[in-house]
């Protein structure tokens, strides 16, 4: 930390969607970031410390100083067909890497004022219907939620070192810059764009900047503890986002909705992931006081499709 910042925020997971656009932020709000990386000297933006999860292995320095650890760091979700090595994968990434930093943290007796970890709305299941799901809804118990149900757990350990833990469990996050937009616009782009199974399933969604200022939030104030959806005020169904992307980019919808068995030959289980949704409550977030910049579904695909 140098004298003209607020102080050094430690991001894994820094060169992905959520983290590149984080680290802007927090860049821009005065911090000093700095990045954990599997290959050291990733970004000559930002000072890059490496780690190596298998081995055990965090940089001198690293973990020293901090004002705030912000851990995104996982194998991506709908990157490859689940094969059981995937699934591992998927997992391990995730909770060996919260465990390496709960052990080097307690070890070196280091207390950042604050752990920020990435979770998912994946966490409450596959597909919750129309029910409206908020913090206090129980788990479920497919794959994914069985994954973020152990993310989670993995980082309690911070709160015996009496360091303040906020766990974000992210929805669907809007960006030009990749995740699911860009897969879901493509088709429409080309005059092929067609709602997914029922086209009924919710959608929880929240741009990529929304997120990203929830995380800062958290971060800055205090009164942030425990976990909160990071999704925003107005889910939407498949259909609907469907029909709105088409409206913004001025392209007509005329394909029949995209059988369910298609996509589950396609996929495999992780269809569950197109075909399942949840419809997730942002008012935990907004009773502390946040603000979304793009609270609904055309004002966020406008900003980001239209710039």
């Amino acid at each position: 930390m140098t004298e003209t910042t607020k102080g050094k925020i430690l991001v894994t997971g820094g060169s992905g969607l959520i983290g590149s656009r984080l680290s802007e932020l927090l860049t821009e709000a005065g911090y000093e970031v700095a990045w954990l990386s599997r290959s050291s000297g990733k970004a000559d933006k930002y000072k890059t410390y490496k780690w190596d999860i298998e081995k055990g292995a965090i940089q001198d320095g690293a973990l020293e100083g901090l004002e705030a650890v912000v851990h995104l760091a996982g194998a991506g979700i709908a990157d490859k067909r689940w094969s059981e090595a995937r699934k591992k994968l998927i997992l391990e990434s995730r909770t060996k890497s919260t465990a390496l930093l709960m052990e080097r943290l307690s070890a070196l007796g280091l207390k950042p004022k604050v752990f920020i970890g990435a979770s998912a709305i994946g966490y409450y299941g596959a597909d919750t219907g129309d029910a409206m799901i908020d913090e206090k809804s129980p788990a479920g118990d497919d794959f994914l939620a069985q994954v973020v149900k152990s993310w989670e757990g993995s980082s309690a350990p911070v709160e015996d070192m009496g360091i303040r833990r906020v766990l974000i469990r992210v929805g669907v996050v809007l960006s030009a810059k990749g995740g699911a937009l860009p897969q879901l616009l493509t088709p429409i782009k080309f005059g092929f764009g067609a709602p997914l199974g029922t086209g009924k399933q919710w959608m929880s969604w929240i741009h990529i900047d929304d997120l990203c200022r929830l995380f800062v939030e958290a971060i800055q104030n205090t009164a942030y503890e425990g976990v909160y959806n990071g999704v925003s005020p107005s889910p939407v169904t498949n259909k609907e986002i469907t029909k709105e992307a088409a409206k913004v980019l001025k392209k007509p919808l005329w394909l029949p909705p995209v059988p369910g068995f298609v996509l589950k030959v396609a996929l495999g289980e992780m269809a569950q992931i197109v075909l399942g949704g949840s419809k997730i409550s942002s008012k935990k977030a907004e009773s502390m006081g946040f603000k979304f910049d793009c609270p609904h579904l055309k004002g966020a695909l406008e900003s980001i499709l239209l710039k």
